[in-house]
């Protein structure tokens, strides 16, 4: 099992010093994870999700992240990929570019984003959006392959263009995409690349999400692709040694990043104004419920909080469903920076020596 860091850079308000404080507080979080032997730092790409992710430029931040770190590895977790976001060409080359500077670490997530937010800010078709991304994802490696590269094809016509530089991983860097339905996760398998999945359901509905992207594997893959099989997961985080505390304040936190995500990527409404979502402690009676079932069988498997031992139960049960990595959402807006530091080094000590080999 490998775990890893999650970058929304989630400010706790709109205001110019929260976010600035937010972008800090993300840096000083991976570079305490590269000191402490975490795999990765993954961070998204999203425009307008104010108070949800302010993260629009990651090749500049994980940039600035591979300047302050050595070993762990640096993930786009994803760009988005359909050309009113980014131009094929110009995404070959940013990933290119990180991988010659970080000396090889990068991992290459590809998405569409499903909010309005995004889509009508950029002015990208609802009808062409998977098409324009599907194209787009299978230029980039042939463009990373060739020394001079050429496309006809429904959405993009490239006369004969050298694509530099050349990334240093050959024959490129491990590719992902962002899966939000059980197709796109069958599609990671048949095209060989890793599967990047936010948590939801039980262990059951996890292990089947799994068996259909192993079973698609072995399929036939295309044939410019280096296979990637890895399954990943999102869950929401916060590990501290007093059970209750943890509790209190992670699943504060994880309601507060659940309900964002949905406002922005399952409600049918366009939001711009400020994101009206609960920012208070669970109730005595729910903080009791949710101590409670986190861990019981059939229940949702979307959380890692509470204290190390129950952090062990939980990973014991992604591991039964066969995932193989844990990118841990440990910076959710209401959730104090001492803590979530504090979290990641008790993780590392106490938790991942259970299942790091």
């Amino acid at each position: 099992m490998k775990f890893s860091l999650l970058i929304e850079v989630q400010p706790d308000d709109a205001s110019a010093p929260a976010e600035r404080r937010a972008f800090a507080e993300c840096v000083e979080q991976a570079v305490l994870a590269d000191e402490l032997g975490y795999h990765e730092v993954w961070a998204v790409e999203h425009h307008g999700l104010r108070e949800y992710s302010h993260s629009s430029a990651p090749e500049v931040l994980l940039a600035f992240i591979a300047g302050r770190t050595r070993r762990i590895r640096l993930g786009h977790g994803v760009t988005l990929t359909p050309y009113r976001y980014n131009h094929p060409i110009r995404v070959a080359e940013r990933i290119a570019v990180l991988d010659i500077l970080s000396d090889g670490r990068v991992d290459w997530g590809s998405g569409k984003s499903s909010s309005r937010v995004e889509q009508e800010a950029f002015e990208v078709s609802r009808d062409e959006l998977d098409g324009q991304w599907r194209e787009a994802f299978e230029m980039i490696p042939r463009m990373w392959r060739s020394d001079i590269f050429e496309w006809k094809g429904k959405y993009f016509h490239i006369p004969p263009t050298p694509i530099i530089p050349k990334p240093v991983q050959q024959p490129h860097p491990p590719m992902f995409i962002a899966c939000s339905r059980p197709e796109t996760v069958e599609l990671a398998g048949k095209l060989g690349v890793g599967s990047l999945n936010f948590t939801a359901g039980n262990d059951e509905y996890l292990a089947r999400k799994v068996q259909s992207y192993r079973s698609a594997l072995d399929s036939e893959q295309g044939p410019l692709r280096r296979v990637n099989n890895r399954f990943c997961c999102t869950p929401t985080f916060l590990v501290l040694e007093d059970d209750r505390q943890a509790c209190e304040v992670g699943f504060r936190g994880a309601r507060f990043f659940q309900e964002a995500l949905s406002t922005y990527f399952l409600s049918p409404e366009r939001l711009v104004g400020p994101l009206e979502v609960s920012r208070e402690a669970l109730s005595a009676s729910e903080l009791t419920k949710v101590m409670r079932d986190r861990n019981m069988p059939g229940s949702a498997l979307t959380s890692i909080i509470g204290d190390p031992n129950s952090a062990i139960e939980t990973i014991t049960r992604f591991c039964a469903a066969g995932v193989d990595e844990l990118i841990l959402v440990t910076q959710m807006a209401t959730i104090p920076q001492d803590l979530i530091l504090q979290s990641l080094r008790i993780f590392a000590e106490k938790v991942m020596p259970h299942f790091c080999t």
